[in-house]
């Protein structure tokens, strides 16, 4: 396996061979995550120059490459791939959210989760919502003037305002061990779903090339402009499940910071990126594109696995 070779090779650094090719897509997803990560937090047993190495660096090439073209395919099976007026694109990306009829993990839990089925979905969210907004910020740099302003606006605000008490991440680890979850960083990647490391290493993906710098502000953009609603449903769920709380507080945070950040996503991001710079319009709504498509099938395999039509 890819993913057995990989974590053997980080470990020992001077260890060689060719890479083995991925034996399934849990595979090639688990070694992909494994691969960005090291641009994140790292491993605790990983060399710290195993982010560069020239070996390393091929493997993920390659996966990045196979995630990419999986994913431009559905986009353009869907009939999105065309370039919108770089004018237009704040209303494009509203009409493509509002044409989204993905399947509601938020609704369920509203309406019929178990406290088991809720704690599963915050295991597989961990994945994600401890490291938060942190691929968007190595999009910073690449950004035009406006497009750049507002980005840290944007992120200021995921940071907690400068309070590390109120960064998101940190409010979702303590909402974590509210429940009786383990908060540290990473700790249910190995029980994440497959669609559930694809969602993450698209997200990744895209906030750590400078040439995605468009999709990476899309992809962006339909999660805050999706947000603030499902937020307020689970907040509903975990009360009556009797899990309010600082699980509940953190969802809370996001149903008013969302209506906002949905505006400075949308417009001040997405629409001054596009006026900047027309080549990134079609990314821009391809990013946008593939949010909603990989939350959606994760969506589909969690309702499926629990046995509920979505």
């Amino acid at each position: 396996m890819l993913s057995e070779w990989l974590v053997a090779r980080l470990a020992e650094p001077g260890l060689t061979g060719e890479a083995p090719a991925p034996d399934s897509r849990d595979d090639e997803s688990i070694a992909l995550w494994t691969l960005h990560e090291l641009s994140f937090r790292g491993f605790e047993d990983a060399d710290e120059r195993a982010e560069w190495d020239p070996g390393l660096l091929g493997v993920r090439r390659d996966l990045e490459e196979a995630l990419e073209e999986r994913l431009r395919s559905r986009w353009s099976e869907a009939g999105r791939d065309s370039t919108p007026r770089a004018g237009g694109v704040p209303e494009a990306l509203e009409e493509l959210v509002a044409e989204d009829d993905g399947p509601s993990l938020a609704d369920h839990v509203r309406r019929h989760a178990d406290r088991d089925q809720v704690l599963e979905l915050l295991r597989q969210r961990s994945v994600y919502h401890l490291k938060e907004s942190d691929p968007s910020a190595f999009v910073v740099p690449r950004l035009p003037v406006r497009a750049k302003a507002a980005l840290m606006a944007l992120q200021f605000d995921e940071y907690g305002d400068g309070d590390p008490n109120r960064l998101h991440s940190h409010l979702f680890a303590r909402g974590l061990e509210a429940v009786g979850l383990r908060p540290e960083y990473g700790a249910y990647v190995d029980d994440a779903l497959t669609e559930n490391l694809e969602m993450n290493n698209a997200g990744s993906l895209f906030g750590l090339h400078r040439r995605l710098r468009g999709a990476a502000m899309g992809h962006l953009a339909a999660f805050e402009m999706t947000s603030s609603l499902p937020s307020r449903k689970m907040v509903q769920g975990l009360d009556r499940l009797g899990l309010a709380g600082p699980m509940a507080d953190y969802y809370d945070e996001h149903v008013e910071a969302d209506a906002v950040h949905e505006h400075l996503a949308a417009r001040d991001i997405c629409g001054t990126l596009a006026e900047d710079e027309p080549d990134q319009a079609e990314d821009i709504l391809f990013g946008a594109f593939t949010c909603l498509d990989v939350e959606a099938r994760f969506a589909t395999v969690m309702l499926d696995t629990w046995g509920v039509a979505g």
